[in-house]
């Protein structure tokens, strides 16, 4: 694999060269820029060239971190590239105001090693996964662009990888798209059917034993081994409409639309929020939290365009 490029704002040069000191020891390559402002430049003149982006939160400077990531988020190439934002205050309302606006990790001054090698241990990851779903879309490309309903079922994370880019297909954005039904699908197996909670995925992961678990639950002799994830297609004049239900318990849903700040150094929990931020216009939970709907809207001609490509 290649070495992942981390890019570095920051106007405190100690403080950048610092972060840059560390991350290179890691064998991460490190590109510094003193300000948000020429950051930005950098993601524009290159979009693809970096894995992480490390802003400053500086609400008093000309160009401060939040504006740049807001730019970042709007972006259809830069807005799954993970931002980790840092700043001097530890006030939970700032925090909360990055997150909303689509930051990854929220780190405080001065930052600690461990935690910083952490968090972009885990945004590097992230930022990985996703370039392999949109790679993996290039030979998918197409495939469902004149489907107009359907109806599957599935019941393994790899059932779920190979459906989420299938369905993907059908989308003028497939590979935008393709990262969020793939995300749905992978919660509705997991934490859906084989009620695996967040506290426990946790220490799964911490203890590697996240997929022996998986493994485990599917097994025949499981009772949750007969559970099946029910998806369902619609395409309707200017939107297309995705239902998935499991057949869990449900889940607090309400906490993972957005990254909380008390989950900010976690090293999982945003997939809804990225399919919420990135490839959907609007993701809705129902009742108890296992079924979901994510809706997306498309001028006629974009759809029109996304068949063109069929021939």
């Amino acid at each position: 694999m290649a070495e992942a490029s981390i890019l570095v704002a920051d106007r405190d040069a100690a403080n950048r060269k610092g972060m840059a000191v560390i991350l290179e020891q890691e064998g991460y390559g490190v590109v510094q820029v003193e300000d948000e402002g020429e950051a930005l430049a950098q993601l524009k003149r290159a979009p693809s060239r970096f894995d992480v982006v490390i802003l400053q939160r500086c609400p008093e400077c000309a160009s401060d971190g939040l504006d740049v990531l807001t730019k970042i988020k709007a972006h259809p190439v830069l807005k799954l590239v993970p931002v980790i934002m840092q700043a001097e205050s530890r006030d939970e309302r700032d925090m909360a105001e990055c997150l909303r606006a689509g930051a990854h990790y929220y780190l405080t001054k001065p930052v600690e090693e461990e935690l910083l090698l952490a968090v972009v241990k885990t945004a590097v990851t992230d930022h990985d996964n996703y370039r392999s779903i949109q790679a993996q879309m290039e030979h998918c490309e197409g495939r469902l662009a004149m489907m107009q309903a359907g109806h599957f079922q599935i019941r393994t994370l790899e059932e779920a990888a190979l459906l989420g880019k299938l369905l993907a297909s059908a989308y003028p954005d497939a590979d935008l798209v393709a990262v969020g039904i793939t995300e749905l699908l992978i919660n509705a197996v997991e934490h859906g059917n084989l009620e695996i909670g967040y506290q426990r995925k946790s220490e799964l992961i911490a203890e590697g034993r996240w997929l022996e678990e998986i493994e485990r639950r599917q097994l025949p002799s499981s009772p949750y081994a007969a559970r099946c994830v029910d998806v369902m297609f619609q395409r309707s004049p200017g939107e297309i409409r995705l239902s998935i239900k499991d057949q869990g318990q449900g889940f607090d849903w309400r906490r993972y639309l957005e990254i909380h700040p008390d989950r900010v150094y976690d090293t999982h929990g945003r997939g809804i929020a990225i399919a919420k931020q990135v490839s959907f216009d609007e993701v809705e939970y129902q009742g108890e939290g296992n079924e979901v709907e994510a809706v997306n809207y498309y001028p006629e001609s974009a759809e029109q365009d996304a068949g063109i490509k069929e021939y």
